[in-house]
């Protein structure tokens, strides 16, 4: 039977019969408000839906589950797990984990299917799965369509030869693979702020084996998140990292999300450096040992990566793409590129450097190196060294999930005709208009402005930067957000300027 697709709670059938809201399928993973949004028959049938598509797609019927650090993740696996041994699925269950220790797992038990039960960097409420069944990559707008229709139109086969074993040791065994036989040379000492979250089992650990001296900062596991939801794209956690880092003195701070698969940077003066800078730091130092490499990164990310004058010298070869850890990881396998970036804090380090997907803690070693190689530099040193810009935030305005898609699609238009009709943007000549990802409006001084749907959320997405001053930032955003509020059913931002 397909499940009932609105969620009736404190009802016998709310035990019983499986609930699901289709919005929770979204571009590249699934999330729910939990049990507003789907219970727990309903996480069991969407169990039982991936792995049937596992059949579907020949694949060899194992696979790696893992959940985050929440009070309900393990209630939600294990409602999960059900449903994929019913469609005759061995389940290798890990235990509480970050999101990339379930990708490694892939490749450490040799399977071709991971799910990993995560609201990511969502508040509390939320729930979800990211799943792939193509290491390093995860599902995709074709996939996870394809799973939609599986679970909602009752597709759902079950088969015999189900079976589950619990794995231990994973945690060990990634640990060790991120730090192989690398020892900090020169003396560094590190915030590592993880927000109470998945983080705080694995950050602090690894710093002190790489012989990084730990400043701890919410490093205690606690699932209410009793002083900021982990998200190091938000300013509240980028902000309490800041005054760690100025109160101890410490090199820089390093901060981590929910499921770990995100790092967030403050540089020894306590500013904090938006993802997409660090990137073009990092692009600097990975270019010297592999001139010409090609690097991806998303339409939220500075124009830095294609003009900076260090990564030209170098040879290197800039690529936007669409927003989205799925869209990232398959564009930086699509294209050999050695890594992708994302404003978000997502980061993709490809072969030699890493396996291709998202993980925080790869990133933060990979600094570690970064600052090792460059000793007399410090992070503030690194990030001057680039050209200056100015940018917003991430500020995600309101929009409901149902509503989202075809207000962007309107909000599109609207840009487009502004460009024909030769309107301006913070008084500049529009250049171009992207519209690979929402629109990104390119002025004729490189300045830009974006808005775009959020995947993960009921919102839109909005970022300007400027080259030339934070005044013409400020107007730009201005000028965008008029046009934004002309549409009715947009609402408040969670931050802005």
């Amino acid at each position: 039977m397909p499940p009932k697709t609105s969620v009736e709670q404190n009802c016998w059938a709310f035990l019983r019969d499986a609930m699901i809201t289709p919005t929770g399928f979204r571009e590249y993973d699934a999330r729910w408000k939990y049990p507003d949004d789907i219970n727990l028959p309903g996480i069991t049938a969407l169990g039982l839906g991936l792995g049937t598509q596992m059949h579907l797609h020949g694949l060899k019927p194992e696979i790696s589950v893992g959940n985050d650090y929440r009070d309900y993740s393990l209630s939600i696996k294990n409602a999960l797990m059900l449903g994929l041994m019913q469609a005759g699925i061995h389940v290798k269950d890990i235990g509480p984990a970050v999101s990339p220790m379930a990708y490694f797992s892939q490749f450490h038990l040799d399977v071709p299917a991971v799910a990993m039960v995560t609201a990511s960097h969502n508040p509390n409420g939320w729930t979800g799965v990211k799943m792939g069944f193509q290491r390093p990559l995860t599902h995709g707008p074709d996939e996870m369509n394809e799973l939609r229709d599986i679970v909602l139109q009752g597709k759902m086969q079950t088969r015999e030869g189900g079976s589950y074993t619990f794995v231990d040791g994973v945690k060990e065994a990634y640990l060790d693979d991120l730090i192989g036989d690398f020892k900090m040379s020169r003396p560094l000492k590190i915030v590592c702020a993880t927000g109470n979250g998945t983080a705080s089992a694995f950050a602090p650990e690894l710093f002190e084996r790489i012989g990084v001296e730990v400043v701890p900062s919410h490093n205690e596991l606690d699932y209410t998140f009793p002083h900021y939801n982990p998200n190091p794209e938000a300013m509240e956690m980028l902000h309490d990292m800041s005054a760690s880092v100025r109160a101890s003195g410490a090199d820089l701070a390093l901060g981590f999300d929910g499921d770990g698969d995100r790092c967030g940077v403050v540089d020894n003066e306590g500013e904090e450096i938006f993802a997409d800078k660090v990137g073009v730091i990092m692009a600097r130092d990975l270019a010297k040992i592999y001139p010409g490499s090609t690097f991806v990164a998303d339409v939220k990310s500075t124009g830095l990566y294609a003009s900076d004058p260090e990564l030209k010298a170098l040879g290197v070869k800039a690529d936007y793409w669409k927003t989205g850890h799925s869209h990232m990881k398959r564009r930086v396998h699509e294209l050999g590129a050695l890594a992708g970036f994302e404003k978000s804090g997502h980061y993709f380090l490809a072969e030699p450097i890493g396996r291709g997907y998202d993980c925080g803690l790869r990133v933060a070693v990979e600094i570690c190196k970064l600052l090792d190689r460059n000793p007399t530099k410090s992070m503030a040193d690194l990030r001057r060294a680039l050209p200056e810009t100015w940018a917003t935030p991430t500020m995600s305005p309101y929009c409901a999930d149902t509503e989202k898609y075809d207000v962007l699609e309107r909000l599109v238009d609207k840009l487009l005709a502004h460009e024909k009709s030769g309107q301006t943007l913070a008084g500049r000549a529009i250049e171009t208009i992207v519209t690979v990802n929402g629109a990104r409006v390119i002025l004729d001084n490189g300045a830009w402005g974006l808005v775009r749907a959020s995947s993960n959320t009921p919102n839109l997405v909005v970022v300007c930067e400027s080259p030339e001053s934070k005044e013409e930032m400020v107007k730009i955003f201005e000028d965008l957000d008029k046009i934004i509020r002309t549409e009715p059913s947009i609402g408040d931002y969670d931050q802005t300027i």
